[in-house]
């Protein structure tokens, strides 16, 4: 599936230059793509688009004219109505969110959440997705480009550091 997934990342620029579902079928059978990794994929695909259908891309100015963006799902409200958690809360994994991604996706997460380059509500649609996904536990490989699907699906651009963190092997780093 991760291998269709990155066949239809590299080759529509967003997720909504995509084709529909059955014409996507074709394309990627046509690219020599197994049946049921084409299925396994159009259905993860499809639960991508309805779990980002409502989100938002907003910036919030902070007093410190400190620029910061945020994800909000659902319909656009305003700030005072936002529900945005605080700067000192804390994303609780479930057993089975610990068991699924296991604890190097855990800690990924958790990097990236503490260099505030992975939106709260951006997050909760990774680990859905996530949570979805085949494999016990996750590869960390593979979260990556869980991570990737979810920006290409809302069109949000990642971070240029994140996705350098994303797209380079670390074991081909030299360290300085």
């Amino acid at each position: 599936m991760y291998d269709v997934l990155v066949f239809v990342y590299e080759n529509y620029w967003r997720g909504d230059a995509c084709p529909e579902a059955e014409q996507l079928g074709r394309k990627l059978s046509a690219n020599g793509f197994e049946e049921d990794e084409i299925r396994d994929a159009l259905q993860w695909l499809d639960g991508l688009s309805l779990a980002t259908q409502g989100i938002q891309l907003t910036r919030n100015e902070d007093d410190d004219d400190d620029a910061s963006t945020s994800v909000t799902v659902g319909t656009p409200v305003s700030f005072d109505q936002a529900l945005e958690p605080s700067r000192n809360a804390m994303r609780v994994y479930s057993v089975a969110e610990q068991d699924h991604l296991g604890a190097e996706c855990l800690g990924f997460l958790t990097f990236l959440d503490s260099a505030q380059a992975l939106p709260a509500g951006m997050r909760e649609v990774v680990i859905e997705r996530a949570m979805a996904a085949p494999g016990d536990p996750l590869a960390l490989e593979e979260l990556k480009i869980i991570l990737l699907m979810v920006h290409w699906s809302t069109g949000i651009e990642p971070d240029t550091l994140v996705l350098d963190e994303l797209c380079d092997d670390p074991a081909d780093r030299i360290a300085h």
